[in-house]
């Protein structure tokens, strides 16, 4: 047990389960065409990620307290400042891409309500639980610093988004994950950034700009 447990937390083991993880999976996604696929494979990892951290975190319980750090204060401020980011994102999508505003009320509007509901849950929450939680607590030893830690998560949270074969993912995934993990190294709640990277995923839908995350030039079915 011990020597497994040696495994698991060497530095050679860390840099292949993050490259899998972060790169490799994405791929074979893309060339097996497992679009439709994309939610029960992010939770596989994701239960992957929560059984490393449990069998390593020998403070578990007081960890779960942590997930549910949050302070009002800060929480409107998050809030204001998606309510900007929002309004940008719009005028981004108006003047750029005026062919995807509001593309799902214009075709598919029954579908909004699920994604608004289902997104925040399934796709926010898993990806912030990989992406910072898991990220910040499995990866300091490669990476050193908290400061790096955010880096390198907004940069590995963008190359899982190159699978949507377009430019738009993993730019907007890039300044996202930076934010995202930013948010997580000041404040280390779980819930926090998850309501975060939900309020965010849930505005590039409901404005268009999310066709990319779902569309490009990949064939999904929502």
């Amino acid at each position: 047990m011990n020597l497994f447990f040696k495994l698991l937390n060497h530095n050679i083991y860390k840099i292949i389960e993050l490259i899998i993880l972060s790169s490799l999976i994405p791929c074979l996604v893309l060339f097996l065409k497992l679009h439709n696929l994309i939610i029960p494979i992010l939770l596989i990892i994701c239960l992957y990620c929560i059984t490393i951290y449990c069998l390593e975190n020998k403070n578990l319980f007081l960890e779960l307290k942590k997930v549910f750090n949050i302070n009002l204060y800060i929480l409107i401020k998050i809030i204001l400042r998606w309510l900007f980011a929002s309004i940008i994102l719009y005028l981004l999508t108006f003047y750029f891409f005026n062919d995807k505003l509001f593309i799902i009320q214009n075709n598919k509007p029954e579908i909004l309500w699920k994604i608004m509901l289902l997104y925040p849950i399934f796709s926010a929450l898993p990806q912030e639980f990989i992406f910072c939680k898991f990220f910040f607590y499995r990866y300091k030893s490669l990476f050193k610093n908290d400061n790096n830690l955010v880096i390198f998560s907004g940069i590995f949270f963008s190359i899982t988004h190159l699978l949507f074969l377009n430019f738009i993912a993993p730019i907007l995934s890039l300044i996202g994950g930076l934010l995202f993990a930013n948010t997580y190294k000041k404040h280390r709640s779980l819930l926090l950034v998850s309501l975060e990277h939900g309020l965010y995923g849930n505005t590039l839908f409901f404005i268009g700009i999310g066709w990319y995350f779902w569309g490009g030039s990949v064939n999904y079915t929502l």
